[in-house]
């Protein structure tokens, strides 16, 4: 029964994962390697060659990832890539499969689902690779790659692993200048100019997914009736709360003020609990830029950002 728990805990585990690698792949494969878009990390390293030296984006992709994880799993332990190594395996099959499906077997080339709307593709296909890289890191995991990089970087430089990712892509992208083979002067700019349009539309997915549902908000309640609201809150939501003295400066009355913090989705289940409890109570609500702590984000990471 024990072995059958854990296994069922694992598949739930893995699950996300691997639908996010699924996502990503498709998007990647259908959105972007058709059109002659890079972006950065191994994704990107991977399109330029593919463009460059027509080497199968799932092949490139796994040889890159894997001599990482190699050079890094001495330096870095292994607990710290069991999902990445996971998640790297399930891109590189699905790669494999997309590639399979998507070829037009009279030009060899990937079929292109947009025909021609470039500038829509990268939209299309940047947004939902960053959905499915916020929802892998949502998950623990990530999708290896130059991360690995920058982790090194932070361990035994100090560099931010932020301004570490940025460097290296803006490298990928940028060689693209480089490479003759691209095109003209005129095409290659055009390309580095539709690689750091794809890079900003992923980034900016990427931590809106990330930090809408982290986004927290701080309640005020002045009312008399303090006590039954705060215990109600607090069966409903599991969050503890403050009770601040409060001085009426007009009436002169004294009274408690009950201070929350809560996730914003839960902003209307407070609401409707104030409600029902005392409409006339007096309700100040404000967005906080993060909370850290029992209930809501851990602390780690911190020196990182």
């Amino acid at each position: 029964m024990g072995k059958g728990r854990a296994i069922l805990r694992e598949f739930r585990h893995l699950l996300p994962i691997t639908l996010a690698c699924a996502v990503y792949s498709a998007a990647w494969t259908a959105f972007i390697l058709p059109y002659g878009i890079v972006s950065g990390g191994v994704a990107g390293l991977s399109s330029l060659l593919y463009y460059v030296a027509h080497i199968p984006a799932s092949l490139s992709y796994a040889v890159v990832n894997a001599l990482l994880f190699i050079v890094a799993l001495k330096l870095l332990g292994w607990k710290f890539f069991a999902n990445s190594i996971y998640a790297t395996v399930a891109i590189t099959f699905f790669l494999w499969v997309g590639e399979r499906l998507l070829t037009d077997p009279a030009t060899g080339d990937l079929i292109r689902i947009l025909e021609d709307e470039r500038f829509m593709a990268m939209l299309i296909g940047c947004t939902i690779c960053g959905l499915s890289v916020a929802a892998l890191f949502a998950c623990s995991g990530s999708s290896g790659g130059t991360d690995i990089i920058a982790a090194i970087a932070n361990k035994y430089f100090g560099v931010s692993i932020g301004v570490c990712l940025i460097v290296i892509d803006l490298f990928i992208i940028g060689s693209g200048l480089f490479i003759p083979s691209l095109g003209s002067t005129l095409e290659r700019v055009r390309f580095v100019a539709f690689g750091f349009c794809a890079m900003g539309v992923e980034c900016m997915t990427i931590s809106y997914a990330l930090n809408v549902r982290r986004r927290s908000v701080q309640f005020m309640i002045f009312t008399r009736r303090h006590d039954e609201i705060a215990k109600a809150i607090s069966d409903a939501t599991g969050h503890t709360m403050t009770l601040l003295d409060a001085h009426g400066w007009y009436t002169g009355d004294e009274m408690k003020v009950v201070c929350v913090l809560a996730k914003m989705s839960e902003s209307n289940v407070i609401f409707r609990i104030i409600h029902s409890i005392d409409p006339r109570a007096f309700v100040s609500q404000s967005r906080v830029i993060g909370v850290w702590g029992e209930g809501f984000d851990e602390m780690k990471g911190l020196k990182h950002a």
